[in-house]
C-alpha cells in the first residue's frame, strides 16, 4: 500500500529536495501550505532552511501552528528536519528570545564564537541509543549539516544520537510519534535515503 507523506510548505525549507527523495522512495507526497490538505497524510515532514522567527512567523500565519500540534497529538509520525527541529521547542536565541512551537521543552542556542559558523559539511552521528529511525544504518555514520544554532532539550531521554563539532550537540532526538534531525538526510546521500525510508516505514 503507497504511503502519503505530507511534507509542510511554510516558505522556508529544502522542499524539493525533500519531495524528490520521497518520491524516489515510492511515496505519495502531498506538498501543501493547506492543514485541511496535509490532514491526509498518514506522516508529516517539516522541513526548514532560513531563521527561526521567520519560520514561527509563517506557520502562525498559515495556521499551521496548531495544526501541527493537533497531529502530533492524534498521534501521526512527524520527522523535523534542521530548522523543522529547532521550531519544535519553546524557543530560540536567534533574533533575539522567539517562542517556538513549544512542542518540546528547550532552548535552540548558537554554537560558540570559538568555532566557525554555519557548521557546514558531513559529520559523524554517534548513537545513544537504539532507535528505528537508524535501522540498518551504521553507528557513526556520516550526515550533512548546514546550521549555526543547536538544541538543548530539558529532556535528555528524547535524545537518541549527538555530534561532535567543537562541543557535543543534539543531533537527533525520538518522542512517542515525533522524530527529529539537524542534518539534512535529503542532502546525505544512501544513508539519508535509507533514514527518509525508515521513516517511511514508520508511517
Amino acid at each position: 500500500m503507497e504511503k502519503v507523506i505530507g511534507v509542510v510548505d511554510y516558505g522556508l525549507g529544502n522542499l524539493r529536495s525533500v519531495s524528490k527523495a520521497l518520491e524516489v522512495l515510492g511515496a505519495k507526497v502531498i506538498l501543501s501550505s493547506d492543514a485541511k490538505k496535509l490532514s491526509e497524510a498518514g506522516g508529516l515532514i517539516l522541513p526548514g532552511v532560513g531563521a527561526f522567527k521567520r519560520g514561527m512567523e509563517n506557520l502562525e500565519k498559515l495556521g499551521l501552528k496548531d495544526f501541527l500540534q493537533k497531529s502530533l497529538n492524534r498521534g501521526i509520525p512527524f520527522l523535523g528536519i534542521c530548522l523543522g527541529f529547532q521550531l519544535l521547542f519553546t524557543e530560540s536565541e536567534e533574533g533575539g528570545e522567539v517562542k517556538g512551537l513549544e512542542i518540546l521543552r528547550g532552548k535552540a542556542v548558537r554554537f560558540s564564537k570559538k568555532i566557525k559558523i554555519p557548521h557546514m559539511g558531513w559529520n559523524q552521528v554517534e548513537f545513544k541509543k537504539d532507535n528505528n529511525l537508524f535501522k540498518e544504518i551504521p553507528d557513526k555514520s556520516f550526515f550533512y549539516f548546514v546550521h549555526s544554532y543547536y538544541v538543548e532539550p530539558e529532556d535528555k531521554d528524547i535524545v537518541i544520537s549527538t555530534t561532535d563539532y567543537g562541543e557535543e550537540f543534539v543531533s537527533a532526538i525520538n518522542k512517542d510519534n515525533l522524530w527529529a534531525v539537524q542534518f539534512h538526510p535529503e542532502k546525505s546521500s544512501e544513508l539519508g535515503l535509507k533514514l527518509i525510508k525508515n521513516f517511511i516505514s514508520i508511517c
